[in-house]
């Protein structure tokens, strides 16, 4: 009787690893997931059998090349993670608790109630740590997402299906029909990289002004070039220069990693001169309030362009001295 037990216990552990394995990867053969269990292919044809008979849809493909799938089923199988994985998952439901994608919060909460209750108390002492040690400095509402919204964005950019936005301009509300390519996102917001049809250029779209919801997607598109090898940086330089009076090239005398420590990308854009200087690439609707801005980062630079910032720069450097002076 203990035999058969044991034999039923093993049995149960081996369909637990072999699930995990089919989760890991996309595509197994039958001789990878033998060796991975140490068990013969016939073993694993009749554990992949009860896996079926479990309700867990793997597909299999004959031949040379074939090997099996795990398959979209109806309902959401039980994920398995490695340690590290669920560390992760946790830290990441915790901190999308307070992130910048509306009606999150909630969910987020019962999904690490679920996963917390589950964890061993190892993983668990180390999450706890992370969690009361953790304090969110939480941003405006106005910048959240509706993360439906997100979700349609991220397939009609994914499918290569063309959109209809609602979007505010100048003169108030305007539709805009663009080929969405990318979603690209910092802490505080996410934008939309699409070309613009009706433009016949590229334009950067907050998600957060995009009025819902979405008219259903219209007609696939041919991907086009993107402007830029890196979609991020290309973004970066749209939304921290282009839309202000002066744009500015400062040579910054650091090294591009201590100056990134002290630079948001939706300010400005770091590009990298040697192992001991950068330049900073951003802008301003005021010369004084970017002269303040350099001033403050704590690095020694010289302004590249514009040339009106230099006398700006000396002003303000006078007005600073005569303070401290007056303040002996």
């Amino acid at each position: 009787m203990s035999g058969k037990i044991d034999s039923m216990l093993e049995t149960s552990a081996r369909l637990l690893r072999l699930l995990s394995l089919l989760q890991s990867r996309q595509d197994w053969t039958g001789t990878e997931l033998a060796g991975r269990l140490a068990v013969g292919l016939r073993t694993v044809r009749r554990d992949i059998g009860r896996l079926r008979d479990l309700g867990y849809p793997v597909d299999a493909t004959p031949g040379v090349a074939g090997g099996y799938r795990l398959g979209v089923g109806a309902a959401l199988p039980p994920l398995l993670l490695e340690d590290d994985e669920a560390v992760a998952v946790a830290i990441s439901l915790h901190t999308a608790t307070t992130g910048s994608v509306a009606g999150l919060e909630e969910t987020s909460l019962r999904a690490l109630a679920k996963l917390q209750q589950m964890l061993p108390s190892r993983l668990r002492y180390r999450i706890s740590a992370f969690h009361a040690t953790t304090v969110a400095l939480t941003g405006s509402s106005q910048d959240q997402v509706d993360p439906e919204l997100l979700t349609a964005l991220a397939m009609a950019c994914r499918d290569q299906r063309r959109l209809r936005l609602s979007y505010p301009g100048r003169d108030g509300l305007a539709t805009r029909d663009v080929e969405p390519h990318r979603l690209v996102h910092t802490p505080r917001r996410w934008y939309l990289l699409a070309w613009a049809i009706d433009r016949g250029d590229w334009r950067i779209f907050r998600v957060d002004r995009i009025q819902g919801p979405l008219s259903p997607p219209g007609a696939r598109f041919t991907p086009r070039t993107l402007p830029s090898d890196d979609p991020a940086a290309y973004v970066s330089q749209s939304i921290s220069s282009a839309p202000y009076r002066y744009q500015a090239r400062i040579l910054i005398h650091a090294p591009i990693e201590a100056v990134a420590q002290r630079s948001s990308p939706t300010v400005g854009r770091l590009e990298g001169v040697d192992q001991h200087s950068c330049v900073l690439h951003t802008g301003s609707n005021s010369l004084d309030e970017l002269a303040l801005y350099l001033g403050l980062k704590g690095f020694d630079f010289q302004v590249l362009h514009p040339p009106e910032l230099v006398p700006v720069l000396r002003s303000l450097s006078d007005r600073l001295r005569d303070a401290a002076d007056a303040s002996r």
